[in-house]
């Protein structure tokens, strides 16, 4: 049985040292940016358990974004 894991784009909305605050859409955690040193605020990355593990286009994040906030509203349904 194969599994699959999801990477969620965030935006860094603060950085001290190798932590960064993201915004998933309203909701902020703490997340490492080890994988993504030249990261800065406003970027948008990918984040999968607890790690950003790469940088994404602000164009492709807010349609990702969409996409999500799609398929969580299906789901309420």
């Amino acid at each position: 049985m194969r599994k699959m894991c999801l990477a969620i784009p965030a935006k860094i909305i603060e950085i001290k040292d190798n932590v960064a605050m993201v915004d998933f859409g309203g909701v902020k955690r703490e997340v490492r940016i080890d994988f993504v040193p030249h990261a800065k605020v406003g970027d948008y990355v990918i984040v999968h358990t607890g790690f950003a593990i790469e940088k994404m286009d602000e164009k492709a994040a807010l349609e990702s974004l969409k996409a999500w906030e799609e398929v969580m509203k299906a789901m309420e349904e």
